[in-house]
């Protein structure tokens, strides 16, 4: 029993760490970039789109299949840098935590 009663110690303090990894997620924001920077978008950790930032140079109808391009290729940037910081932050909620193998969280 007193196994027990350390995993369920366990369980609310990775609770409470999960609660703050995602209050912390949510108020990060990173940035992803294309075309060498003309164009950006920001997302918050949880994925939300919050900014796209254009190059004024790329405001031209001649321009508009690079520009779509370059939104796509800037996203994936961002969102590929919102899951390697969840990733992060999960591993730091996580940490001490011993989790039967092949589970995974969050459930």
């Amino acid at each position: 029993m007193k196994n027990l009663g350390n995993m369920l110690k366990q369980a609310q303090q990775m609770q409470s760490r999960m609660q703050e990894m995602q209050a912390k997620l949510e108020a990060t924001e990173v940035e992803g970039a294309a075309g060498g920077g003309m164009v950006k978008v920001r997302l918050t950790g949880k994925g939300d789109l919050r900014r796209v930032t254009i190059d004024p140079s790329l405001m031209n109808a001649n321009e508009r299949e690079v520009l779509e391009d370059l939104l796509v290729a800037a996203h994936a940037d961002a969102k590929q840098k919102v899951e390697a910081t969840m990733a992060e932050e999960m591993q730091k909620a996580t940490a001490g935590m011993s989790l039967p193998p092949g589970m995974k969280l969050p459930f």
